[in-house]
C-alpha cells in the first residue's frame, strides 16, 4: 500500500490525518500574491537568526540572505509562477493515446464485429439503381430525371 501525503501508519493499519481547514493555508497564486501565512512556519536556528538580522538594517544583508528571507515567506517568485509548464505534453500525449486506443477498437469492430457490407452498396448495384430511377422518370420536374437528357442518353450540362 502507498501512503498518501498527510497519512501516517500505526500498528493496526493505515491512519489518515486531516489538515485543519479552519486555519489559513499557504498557496502560491498569481491572483492572490500575498498568502495569509508564510511558506515556512516552523523555523530552524539559522532561520531564526536570519529573522533577527532582518530587523536591523537591510544594507547589512547580503543578496543570499535577502533571497533566503524571501524563501521563508514565499515558495515561488512571480517569474517562477509564470514560467510555462510542460503539462501540455502530458495532456497531448494522453489525447493521442486515447485516439490510438479508440482507433484500435473501431478497427477491431469493423473486422470482427460488424457484418459484411450489404450488396446494395456496391458500384454495380448503384449503377443499376440509377438506371432504374431514370427509366421510371423519378422526379421529372426539378429532381433526378430532370437532369438526364433522354435523347442523348447522358447527363445534361
Amino acid at each position: 500500500q502507498m501512503d498518501a501525503p498527510g497519512c501516517g501508519r500505526d500498528g493496526l493499519g493505515l491512519l489518515a490525518t486531516q489538515e485543519d481547514m479552519s486555519v489559513p493555508q499557504y498557496c502560491d497564486k498569481r491572483s492572490y500574491p500575498l498568502p495569509d501565512v508564510p511558506y515556512h512556519k516552523d523555523l530552524g536556528a539559522e532561520q531564526k537568526a536570519l529573522k533577527e538580522k532582518e530587523k536591523g538594517s537591510w544594507k547589512q544583508l547580503s543578496n543570499e540572505e535577502k533571497v533566503a528571507l524571501y524563501r521563508l515567506k514565499f515558495n515561488q517568485t512571480f517569474a517562477e509562477m509564470n514560467r510555462p509548464s510542460s503539462e501540455w505534453k502530458t495532456v497531448l500525449g494522453g489525447v493521442f493515446i486515447f485516439f490510438g486506443f479508440t482507433g484500435l477498437i473501431v478497427w477491431w469492430q469493423r473486422v470482427y464485429v460488424f457484418p459484411p457490407k450489404p450488396h446494395t452498396l456496391t458500384d454495380e448495384w448503384k449503377a443499376q439503381q440509377v438506371k432504374r430511377m431514370l427509366d421510371m422518370r423519378v422526379n421529372p420536374i426539378q429532381g433526378f430525371a430532370a437532369k438526364w437528357d433522354y435523347d442523348k442518353n447522358e447527363w445534361k450540362k
